[in-house]
């Protein structure tokens, strides 16, 4: 089955409005990886002109999201994903617009134990990087996907 990755992506931008309110972008997806553009707007920023780190948290969140949706193409009106738990590293001030990418490895792994057991958890990377291409931050969200009943 040939999966519509662009479908899929307007999907999720009408699945989560609150990516909206932010600006959030999903600008790339594929098999086990997405990008979200966090854009650069007095909005989203901090105190100091910085993007706020909500907004860095959510660009990450809404990627690893992506990368899951991407993964799991096949298969979604079948689950339901939840986020259980999520970290995220700052390490240098984020200034304009900041790309997150998430990936998601080992998905042939990950589906099996979904067949085997109706549940799987696992963690999505994700790297958020400014225009230069210098990290601003690092994040892991972990992911628990149960079968439909």
């Amino acid at each position: 089955m040939s999966v519509d990755f662009d479908a899929l992506r307007a999907g999720m931008d009408a699945a989560v409005p609150f990516n909206e309110h932010l600006g959030l972008e999903i600008t790339e997806m594929g098999p086990g990886r997405a990008t979200v553009l966090l854009p650069d707007d007095d909005r989203t920023r901090n105190h100091v002109g910085s993007q706020h780190a909500g907004g860095l948290f959510s660009a990450a969140e809404a990627a690893s999201g992506g990368a899951f949706v991407g993964g799991f193409a096949e298969r979604l009106a079948g689950l339901r994903p939840l986020a259980s738990e999520a970290s995220i590293k700052y390490t240098k001030l984020a200034e304009g617009p900041i790309e997150a990418t998430a990936t998601l490895d080992g998905i042939d792994e990950l589906v099996a134990t979904l067949d085997g057991e109706g549940k799987v958890s696992f963690p999505v990377g994700v790297e958020l990087t400014d225009s230069d291409g210098d990290t601003v931050a690092t994040a892991t969200v972990q992911w628990h996907v149960r079968k439909n009943a």
